[in-house]
């Protein structure tokens, strides 16, 4: 099989188990959190480093967040049984950069990572993200290619395709739709929440071989499960939050 072949086959592959990331990335962390030894927190159980580390990974959130409160329906979605476009996204945040959404998650990845103060870790989510997404961003763009033809060459030949280039920002044809935006990552701000708290737990049980459970990370954490239990429940259960044509 050519090499192109290979790339697209294993990008379809990764695509479709896309959602299963988290289940790799536990091995990872666990083995991190072993190797813990309160590197460079003063022996504090919520000290600056982590909320810097949750700011890295919110930050990635708000460029998910910003980018599919622009888009249609039909794109940018969880969709893992095949490739899915009824447009091509060329505006908005997808005017700066091909891949915003893949591009959020990576930095989200990379927040969690560097709490546990491991340069392997960090170092190993990071080369794994490059290839994980080059192999599925291959297998979209060929398929974006073969549907839009000349219309994804012009997008692709002046766009990025991972680190933005802000100065040629251009506006999203769509409004910017709040709506939207929480329906699609409001279950993503939840799990970056849950997993920070996790992380935090485990964290202090490994150093200080005894259950801590920090008061302000417990609020945050309870705050955050509200919310998501809130918006779960306006979404089933009302049509607060539906908007047509995203």
């Amino acid at each position: 099989m050519a090499l192109a072949e290979e790339f697209e086959k294993a990008g379809n592959r990764f695509f479709r188990w896309r959602s299963y990331l988290p289940l790799v990335m536990a091995g990872l962390f666990l083995l991190a959190l072993l190797d813990y030894r309160g590197r460079g927190t003063g022996g504090t159980p919520a000290g600056w480093w982590e909320f810097f580390c949750l700011a890295v990974s919110l930050a990635g959130l708000g460029m998910r967040f910003f980018t599919v409160g622009f888009v249609p329906a039909g794109t940018s979605g969880r969709n893992t049984r095949g490739q899915v476009a009824a447009t091509l996204n060329t505006t908005g945040m997808y005017s700066v950069v091909r891949n915003p959404i893949y591009l959020g998650n990576a930095v989200i990845w990379l927040g969690l990572s560097l709490v546990l103060q491991s340069w392997w870790l960090t170092t190993i989510v990071l080369l794994f993200f490059v290839l994980f997404y080059e192999r599925i961003i291959f297998a979209e763009e060929r398929f974006l290619r073969e549907k839009f033809g000349d219309e994804f060459l012009a997008w692709a030949g002046q766009t990025p395709i991972i680190l933005p280039r802000w100065r040629q920002w251009q506006g999203a044809a769509l409004s910017f739709s709040w709506k939207s935006a929480i329906n699609r990552e409001y279950s993503t701000f939840f799990a970056i929440i849950a997993s920070f708290t996790v992380l935090q737990f485990l964290r202090e049980l490994i150093a200080a071989r005894q259950i801590m459970v920090n008061g302000l990370w417990l609020t945050i954490f309870l705050a955050s499960a509200v919310i998501y239990v809130g918006i779960r429940l306006l979404k089933k259960k009302t049509k607060i939050l539906a908007t047509t044509g995203r």
